[in-house]
């Protein structure tokens, strides 16, 4: 999320939005430095940031953003202290704008045809309780099969679609049987809940490497005791859900959901799925699979006729050593986007 530019969502209240908004450029200019030039933001930026991209006023790779997410009241995305008192309207807005709260069907629908409006490509959903969040358990379930239908109803109506985060075979199967089409982190998922993703045509985006860097930098960052006991609950489930994954035949994304400092870590994904996945399939979960979550198969993803001219040169054989893609590009020899060069920062 390239408005998460604090490990502590609940500070980023404290920080004027055009400040927030600086610090995402920088977060992007770094993740077009290691070679991604083109990304999908899972909660916060909006068309104006992917705009400003495309005009050339930031230095990134392009984006695809997702709004707001929407979190039900006591969701994962509500961010308010319980100490505050909701006086207001439910639909209000809190802090940095990384997702806003709808409760109803009627609020659903409006805050989905407003991310829209906005210039969200594709919205995403809180379903499920979450790491980062203090007062909701993991398995708790969020938002009903109405309210999900309703904001997926209207993302198809932009011919778009859903996005959901979700770790429990009950969060994710609920999901996807009200039309989601993206299940992101899905940690806890079972073979059942696995082949039920596969026979509706959804897919998976895993995000080891955010459990991992949160156990590493998480308490030196002021994550706290209960965010980190949640953390315990999903993080080395992670790589047993690649397997479960491959095995149902479920298309598998790359993504990483890392907050703060910690973006500078988003390459570290490559070599931790390295445990349960191959060289070739983890590049192909980067290109082919990602391009086709974002509707824009035989554009992205591939080098052929017609297609985007992203490419990127890498000093060795990443399917003989993963590892030469993790890092801040030090072993990228070139990067393309669009037909035009970038060089690393420093040269």
């Amino acid at each position: 999320m390239l408005m998460a530019v604090d490990a502590l969502l609940g500070r980023l209240a404290e920080q004027p939005l055009t400040l927030v908004t600086m610090q995402a450029g920088r977060v992007l200019e770094g993740m077009l430095r290691r070679g991604f030039t083109t990304v999908r933001d899972a909660g916060g930026a909006d068309g104006g940031l992917a705009e400003a991209i495309e005009r050339g006023l930031v230095a990134g790779p392009r984006l695809f953003p997702s709004g707001q997410a929407l979190s039900q009241t006591g969701g994962h995305g509500d961010a308010r202290p319980r100490t505050r008192s909701v006086t207001s309207c439910a639909c209000c807005e809190y802090g940095a704008g990384l997702s806003r709260i709808a409760d109803g069907v009627t609020e659903c629908r409006r805050a989905a045809r407003d991310e829209l409006r906005k210039g969200a490509t594709q919205l995403k959903i809180m379903a499920s309780g979450g790491v980062a969040s203090p007062y909701d358990p993991i398995w708790n379930l969020q938002y009903s099969n109405e309210e999900m239908r309703a904001i997926v109803e209207e993302a198809q109506g932009w011919h778009t679609y859903v996005l959901a985060h979700a770790y429990t075979p009950d969060a994710i199967s609920r999901a996807i049987d009200n039309g989601v089409r993206s299940i992101e982190h899905a940690n806890l998922i079972d073979r059942a809940t696995a082949e039920r993703v596969a026979a509706a045509g959804g897919f998976v985006v895993p995000t080891l490497v955010t459990y991992d860097t949160l156990h590493r930098f998480g308490r030196d960052l002021g994550f706290s005791e209960v965010s980190l006991s949640k953390l315990a609950e999903v993080r080395e489930a992670g790589l047993a859900s690649l397997e479960i994954l491959q095995a149902a035949g479920v298309p598998i994304g790359y993504g990483t959901d890392l907050l703060g400092p910690m973006h500078r870590h988003q390459t570290r994904e490559f070599v931790l799925r390295a445990e349960a996945m191959t060289p070739f399939d983890i590049i192909r979960s980067g290109t082919i699979v990602n391009a086709a979550l974002l509707n824009r198969e035989g554009e992205l993803g591939v080098i052929a006729p017609d297609a985007r001219a992203d490419l990127i040169a890498v000093d060795g054989d990443p399917l003989a050593d993963i590892s030469l893609l993790d890092g801040d590009g030090e072993h990228l020899a070139m990067i393309m986007k669009d037909g035009a060069f970038y060089q690393r920062l420093g040269e």
